[in-house]
């Protein structure tokens, strides 16, 4: 079984080429352009828009767990990436990330201390790796397309105590910033108590790297923090927005680094990352999470 200390910092493999689309599976505009069109939308969603965001969301949804059961020691990111991709297009579904500013996946796995972006690649996972598996569907119903998107954090293996934690923990942050939606409250709220929840394990939250407005815009400008930014990012959270909660929390300090490849974001003191993301929607109440399978 392939072994790797744990102070072994991971290291970029080959990316195979990217794998195809059928031409009948309908493509965001953004594909294979420098960046998308600038959203000029709401950031309340009307109820039809949701309604197909339901089922983006699903395939997310069941497109990470069916990854996530081939994240074991053996596997490579690309295996994981492969069955993302074949997973989505099998339900009509397009990968959101293939060639989106010409990322050349159709998810990203971060390993360890990746904190994001990671790009699949013929590394083999090894025994107690830690594996974020982000995948984001894109569906067009009766014309208007939509996108949801997740992220689940697995273990290859068996994990040692400190990472089990921290996956145990950054889920239960994710948790708490996801209880934190109400109407009426500013979304750096959620920061806060994602924040708080984080730092009590002596763990980091990243600031860099925030959740996002979410609907037929991939990112729609709406800021969603994971750290205590008020006063900054004070828009007010309303009935009907739809947003990712995507907190990346660090076993370390929360200071990072992007790679040359211009994508992958490591932590700086080399610490693991654990995230959980999901795609919620406002109620008059709090949040309904989207992204379930």
């Amino acid at each position: 079984m392939p072994q790797r200390a744990p102070s072994s910092p991971v290291v970029a493999g080959v990316v195979s080429p990217r794998r195809p689309v059928p031409a009948s599976i309908p493509r965001p505009e953004y594909v294979d352009r420098p960046h998308p069109a600038p959203y000029r939308g709401p950031h309340v969603q009307p109820a039809e828009v949701v309604e197909r965001m339901r089922t983006a969301c699903r395939l997310a949804a069941q497109a990470a767990a069916e990854a996530g059961r081939h994240v074991r020691p053996g596997t490579t990111t690309d295996a994981v990436d492969a069955v993302v991709h074949e997973f989505l297009l099998d339900h009509g579904a397009y990968p959101s990330t293939l060639g989106y500013r010409g990322f050349p996946k159709s998810c990203c796995t971060s390993v360890n201390e990746v904190v994001c972006h990671g790009i699949p690649d013929d590394r083999p996972l090894v025994e107690g790796d830690l594996c974020s598996v982000d995948v984001t569907a894109y569906v067009v119903l009766d014309g208007v397309g939509v996108h949801g998107d997740t992220c689940v954090t697995f273990g290859a293996g068996e994990l040692d105590e400190a990472s089990a934690l921290l996956l145990e923990r950054a889920r239960a942050a994710t948790d708490r910033g996801i209880a934190a939606v109400r109407p009426g409250r500013e979304v750096n709220v959620i920061g806060r108590v994602v924040e708080s929840a984080a730092r009590r394990h002596g763990y980091g939250s990243v600031k860099e790297y925030t959740g996002h407005g979410i609907g037929t815009a991939f990112h729609s400008g709406l800021v969603i923090p994971h750290h205590d930014a008020a006063p900054e990012h004070a828009d007010v959270i309303v009935t009907g927005m739809t947003f990712t909660v995507e907190p990346m929390i660090t076993a370390g300090g929360p200071a990072v680094d992007l790679w040359d490849d211009g994508w992958t974001v490591v932590t700086r003191d080399g610490g693991r990352v654990a995230q959980f993301e999901h795609t919620v929607l406002v109620t008059e109440t709090g949040a309904e999470v989207l992204t379930l399978p």
